[in-house]
């Protein structure tokens, strides 16, 4: 990762799509240090019965890349196999505690990089244009395919702090 702070070129990717993967990139190292080492009881601790855990968490940031992969790519809705795999990552809450749980670090990160190696595969087909290519969005409202990537991991930023809170949470408690 020597380029990790450059918003450069990668290779086999266009200008704007290395511009993207470059940022996703840096989101997605940024998480995965913020969970390294984390044990199965970790990844699963509830700081109460509402909570998300920081498994489900990972499993949401996965599940919501390939729900924007279906979405962007193909332009359609997920099929019931799908939704049966992806919809506890997705709604998270009681489905997500119920499923996503007793796994550990290297199934939720072979899970994330499997979805993120389908997503580069793609970005490389692309042609440029998809990015700018608008469709109606959150209430109607226009996006371009560009925003919509830029949410995938901006979604996951936010569920990185989450998990930096919740690890705090764990050292107050003594989980470890």
């Amino acid at each position: 990762m020597e380029n990790l702070f450059l918003l450069d070129k990668i290779d086999g990717l266009s200008d704007d799509f290395s511009k993207l993967v470059s940022m996703m990139n840096y989101a997605r190292f940024s998480t995965l240090r913020a969970v390294q080492d984390l044990t199965i009881e970790e990844l699963d601790y509830l700081y109460d019965e509402n909570a998300n855990s920081i498994g489900m968490l990972l499993y949401h940031m996965a599940a919501i890349e390939f729900y924007y992969q279906i979405h962007t790519f193909e332009d359609r809705e997920p099929t019931e196999e799908e939704l049966e795999r992806w919809l506890p990552g997705v709604e998270l809450g009681n489905l997500g505690r119920q499923q996503i749980k007793n796994q550990s670090l290297d199934f939720y990160i072979n899970t994330l990089q499997e979805v993120r190696n389908k997503t580069i595969a793609t970005f490389q087909s692309l042609p440029n244009e998809w990015l700018f290519k608008t469709t109606p969005f959150w209430e109607g409202k226009p996006a371009n395919n560009y925003f919509k990537w830029f949410h995938v991991f901006e979604d996951e930023l936010s569920h990185r702090g989450q998990i930096r809170i919740i690890k705090k949470m764990q050292q107050a408690h003594s989980v470890k």
